[in-house]
């Protein structure tokens, strides 16, 4: 039988994972898009396993509970860039949502001593922390030797693929909805600063800073430390105020990344939806699923929604999620 022939249009983590995916399946596969991982959101992404600003869907803790299984495989080969880390999830109000929490079994609440000052509670849990310059090049290099191709190019429209494909999966962040007018999507704006690694570990995300979204994410080289979530910004230029605020929060949280040096920083939008969009979208020239909209939860369900793509595009079924 002919391999059917699809094109995922984004190179970020959702559409190489999606490739992947259906590569795996026996698709001929085709990444088309104007930018390449390196370049996307994907590389700004913190990348620690948790669900932030990734909308409501009835699907969501299948889609975690199969990307941190497949991410807890990963993290047995150190080349994939993906490390089991412990850290703590704060939190400052009652009534936190640890419905994330279904997916590690080991979770556990948080000890005083193990909270910044201000906390009410918190969650201690190991999860991945996934190094985005070494696991795209790795993920991308994994498409490529289940054969899928990589066309480095624009497309206007999603009629335009309709004598070359056979399916489209639309996994482009905020430029999906221009492709499918969809104008539900909105960039929630994120700024992160990257210093040396004192010799920490853990990671810690703040929510609820009381001077803003704060979080520190340990990897093997350096720290990767934010954020801002400013819902509506196109600014793609670093604040230089704003990394200023971010220096002072993380220092205050960990006192060991007072005074590292700065090696890196990087603006991204996060493609903002209210629940995200894994569906069959009719009425184009060729057949379309989307695969959208995951806010800045991208690394964090990406193995799960390219499952769910490829067990769509497989079924033909009018929906998931």
């Amino acid at each position: 039988m002919t391999p059917r022939r699809v094109t995922v249009v984004g190179a970020g983590v959702i559409g190489l994972s999606v490739a992947h995916e259906l590569a795996r399946a026996g698709d001929r596969v085709t990444v088309v898009a104007d930018r390449t991982a390196a370049d996307s959101v994907s590389a700004v992404a913190a990348a620690v396993w948790f669900p932030y600003r990734a909308g409501a869907s009835p699907s969501m803790p299948r889609w975690l509970a199969r990307s941190l299984i497949r991410f807890a495989e990963l993290a047995e080969d150190p080349g994939t860039g993906v490390d089991l880390r412990e850290g703590t999830v704060v939190e400052r109000a009652p009534g936190a949502d640890r419905s994330w929490t279904a997916a590690v079994p080991a979770a556990r609440e948080a000890l005083p001593a193990e909270l910044p000052p201000g906390a009410l509670s918190g969650v201690r849990a190991t999860v991945p922390v996934i190094t985005g310059s070494q696991y795209l090049p790795w993920l991308a290099a994994r498409c490529a030797a289940l054969g899928v191709g990589f066309s480095p190019r624009t497309v206007p429209a999603v009629d335009e693929l309709a004598g070359s494909a056979d399916l489209v999966v639309v996994a482009a962040g905020l430029r999906s909805g221009e492709l499918l007018d969809d104008d539900s999507l909105f960039p929630v704006r994120g700024q992160v600063v990257r210093v040396a690694n004192p010799g920490i570990t853990d990671w810690l995300t703040d929510d609820e800073h009381p001077e803003g979204l704060t979080y520190v994410v340990a990897r093997r080289a350096d720290v990767v430390c934010g954020g801002v979530a400013e819902v509506g910004s196109w600014e793609l230029a670093v604040d230089p105020a704003v990394e200023a605020s971010i220096l002072a929060r993380t220092a205050a949280l960990v006192p060991a990344l007072a005074g590292q040096p700065v090696l890196s920083r990087a603006v991204g939008l996060r493609p903002g939806r209210e629940s995200i969009r894994l569906e069959h979208v009719p009425g184009d020239a060729v057949p379309v699923i989307a695969c959208y909209g995951h806010g800045g939860a991208g690394v964090t369900l990406s193995w799960g929604c390219a499952e769910a793509v490829a067990d769509l595009a497989g079924a033909g079924l009018a929906g998931a999620g």
